[in-house]
């Protein structure tokens, strides 16, 4: 009975011993809290990331999902009071070389040897690095361009050039426009925010001879071009364009596209994915595809934009974060989607090798038009004439970020008709003269 009873406990030792073990392992394993944009590709991620998990037992994950500008405000905030709320941040190509240089990101150093950080596009790595350190690795990249309804086209008896003008974009919108059956010759950005209409308009701007500022910092909202640029998309939109549109980002305007209600619509490159994609347009067999229009003077109102993932400085865990981060961001990645999705449903505008897979190129009757609007952009030199920033849709100045959006919050005013262009114009100027002055850039 005694040899019996001792039996029992050890038996019993042991059982508890594996179930202390295992609360013990259940207690160390670490939760990456990730925060980021409520795009599709996105999505998309969040819900291949069993992948990860598997891979890496130890390691659980916490999403923070949010609307771009939603996004924008709370990863601003929180690494910049070390808030210390995210492990794993989505951010942009105007975030990485300004926050770098605070000290306010994790260089990823420790990157896995098949990541091939040389296979990266130079254009979109060029974005994220700082002294030659990156500090952000990309997850899909993308410029502008036009994407039309090729049905809409011929029936207005036009045929988009490769490389349209304004005028011919104008001329198009109108002829295909049938508001009776709300079919909408073109869908652009009306949605405040320095990310979202003011995206579309600065790039816009740039093809108009418009700059944000000249050389000596001096806002530029009262130069005759930024005058014909915000009168042309107005009207353009007024004529055209859906109703409520100053309430349209990038979701909204997709969403109308997808759903035949759009004629043309002029905006990120990785939205062509999305409308050609049967399962979710219903218009996907009549989707073409053309460089963003110019105005004849040297420069495409196309951007460069990469939404990447970054590690704030403040985390007590950037080991585990670096893997998420090369899991997400790689290779192997962009297979497990084209393997699940197709290929035409991969990431985007990241890596060399993408472009040079013939599958991808079969898949993708867009991607040549991708790789050459991300090229075209010229962040160095992104007006006709020069100026003292470097940025396409965006100056990198940590200021822009909320002149940026005061002025976009202008301009989606006058697309509602609350101001007049004019109104909306000198508001814009004041308002950049008072923050830059606040700043120390002009006197």
């Amino acid at each position: 009975m005694r040899e019996e009873n001792m039996g029992i406990k050890k038996l019993f030792g042991a059982a508890c011993s594996l179930l202390a073990f295992g609360m013990v392992s259940s207690a160390s394993a670490e939760t990456l809290t990730i925060a980021t944009v409520n795009n599709g590709d996105m999505i998309r991620m969040q819900k291949l990331s069993e992948d990860f998990t598997a891979q890496n037992p130890g390691i659980d994950l916490d999403w923070v999902t949010l609307e771009e500008n939603v996004l924008r405000q709370r990863v601003t905030t929180d690494i910049a009071t070390k808030g210390g709320q995210y492990d794993v941040m989505t951010i942009g190509t105007y975030e990485v070389p300004i926050w770098a240089n605070k000290g306010w990101l994790v260089e990823l150093a420790d990157l896995p040897s098949d990541y091939d950080v040389d296979d990266l596009l130079p254009a979109i790595r060029g974005g994220l690095s700082v002294d030659g350190k990156l500090y952000a690795a990309p997850f899909y990249g993308e410029s502008s361009m036009v994407m039309y309804r090729k049905d809409l086209m011929e029936k207005a008896g036009l045929t988009m050039p490769e490389a349209p003008t304004w005028d011919f974009i104008a001329k198009a919108a109108k002829a295909m426009t049938d508001k009776d059956n709300e079919i909408y010759g073109i869908c652009l950005r009306g949605k405040a925010g320095w990310g979202e209409n003011m995206a579309f308009l600065s790039a816009t701007a740039n093809s108009f001879g418009a700059r944000w500022f000249d050389m000596d910092w001096k806002a530029q909202f009262d130069t005759p071009q930024w005058k014909e640029t915000l009168t042309f998309y107005v009207n353009l939109m007024n004529e055209a364009g859906p109703p409520g549109a100053s309430s349209n980002g990038f979701n909204e305007n997709l969403a109308l596209f997808q759903t035949g209600k759009c004629g043309m619509w002029i905006d990120a490159t990785v939205a062509a994915s999305f409308v050609t994609n049967p399962k979710d347009s219903t218009v996907a067999d009549q989707v073409g595809f053309a460089l963003a229009p110019d105005n004849g003077l040297g420069k495409r109102g196309n951007w460069l934009w990469a939404w990447s993932l970054g590690i704030p400085a403040g985390t007590q865990k950037a080991e585990a974060a670096q893997k998420f981060v090369a899991w997400a961001t790689s290779k192997s990645y962009l297979e497990m989607v084209a393997e699940k999705e197709g290929w035409a449903n991969v990431p985007p505008g990241t890596r060399k090798s993408l472009y040079a897979n013939p599958k991808y190129q079969a898949a993708a009757p867009f991607a040549q038009m991708t790789l050459e609007s991300i090229n075209a952009a010229d962040p160095n030199n992104p007006t006709v004439d020069p100026v003292p920033y470097v940025g396409v849709q965006f100056v990198a100045i940590p200021e822009f970020q909320g002149i940026g959006t005061a002025v976009g919050q202008q301009f989606s005013a006058a697309l509602a008709g609350t101001v007049t262009v004019d109104q909306a114009l000198q508001s814009a100027q004041q308002l950049t003269e008072r923050e830059m002055r606040k700043a120390g850039y002009v006197d």
